[in-house]
């Protein structure tokens, strides 16, 4: 079945006639049936870890709409949980965590082995769905970049300019190394879980790599990707890497082969053309709709699909926003992008 999955397909560097289509964040607050199941579940941490409820959420839009691929419903910051850190939600504001800025806090994390015990019920939801999904509908797994998880561990929470994790790493670039370390290990051991129970493809989301300059991009964004792609295609050979380092603009050119990635994800900071041009030559490619459309809509909405299918269409594409869905929009632009690319 593996062979007729159309993104395992482009993902091995075919051109497609219509590119195959998913997107972030597509299991989440932009439709009714999530938030029903979200306040059964409690809260957004018991919905992740209760296997039954996260494997129906992420089910949901595949129900909904037939997206070519479904992709594990978690959050990147489970990781750092799992390795000792505190977590938690604010309603309203987002994820909250323990600070890691001192060597004595660094010291109290674990490592290895012991994250499985926490993130058990992650793997347990993969199972479930490789069970439930539809054949021909590819499971993806994904995790955080060490450098984005980072910015969280060191600042306690999400900040505009990741300046708490700029600043560790000019103050005291041991420590800050030793934190990227750690995840970077955690981050392979975390994602080789996830395929062994099932996930067909990862993904490894560095949200924040556009704040990385010069040498420090190549360190602690572009070199843990690498790591991390490579041990875990020799762990599982032939098991697709897609990664996104958001906002890197002219340090999206080579990181296909920098870094191993079988699939560099791009934002819509870029044009589809300019990636067409200067990312597509290096093998698959997936992006780039902005986000803002499946609020508004409309033709706008149509052009622009269509823009980023035709600019794509000579080479392996995968069709997906250029960040995520955001809790406004609107399902029935969702519908509306699917069927304009497959009618493209």
């Amino acid at each position: 079945m593996a062979e007729t999955k159309t993104i395992l397909r482009a993902l091995a560097g075919e051109t497609l006639p219509t590119p195959p289509i998913w997107m972030m964040r597509q299991a989440g607050r932009y439709l009714p049936e999530y938030k029903a199941t979200r306040a059964q579940a409690g809260d957004f941490l018991s919905l992740c870890y209760n296997s039954e409820l996260a494997a129906e959420v992420t089910l949901q839009p595949i129900r909904r709409y037939g997206f070519d691929a479904a992709i594990l419903f978690a959050d990147i910051l489970l990781l750092p949980q799992a390795l000792g850190a505190d977590l938690w939600f604010v309603t309203g504001e987002g994820p909250r965590l323990s600070t890691i800025t001192k060597q004595a806090e660094f010291d109290k994390l674990g490592r290895g082995e012991m994250i499985h015990d926490t993130l058990n019920p992650i793997y347990d939801t993969i199972r479930i769905l490789r069970r439930e999904l539809p054949e021909e509908t590819t499971l993806i797994g994904f995790a955080g970049a060490p450098w984005t998880v980072a910015t969280y561990m060191i600042a306690g929470r999400g900040t505009p300019d990741q300046g708490p994790a700029h600043a560790l790493k000019y103050e005291n670039r041991a420590l800050f190394e030793a934190i990227i370390e750690r995840l970077t290990e955690s981050t392979i051991d975390y994602l080789s879980a996830q395929i062994d129970a099932g996930a067909e493809v990862v993904k490894i989301f560095d949200s924040w790599a556009g704040s990385l300059q010069g040498e420090d991009f190549h360190r602690y964004a572009l070199y843990p990707a690498r790591v991390i792609t490579e041990e875990l295609k020799r762990r599982h050979p032939g098991i697709p890497v897609i990664a996104f380092p958001r906002q890197a603009g002219d340090k999206y050119i080579g990181f296909h082969a920098a870094t191993g990635a079988d699939c560099v994800a791009v934002d819509d900071s870029v044009s589809p053309e300019w990636v067409a041009e200067h990312v597509q030559p290096g093998g698959c490619v997936q992006g780039n709709l902005a986000s803002k459309h499946m609020v508004t809509g409309g033709q706008a909405l149509v052009d622009e699909t269509r823009k980023v299918v035709e600019a794509l269409r000579n080479g392996p594409h995968i069709f997906n926003l250029g960040h995520g869905i955001t809790p406004d929009a609107d399902p029935e632009n969702v519908q509306l992008m699917i069927d304009t690319v497959r009618s493209a």
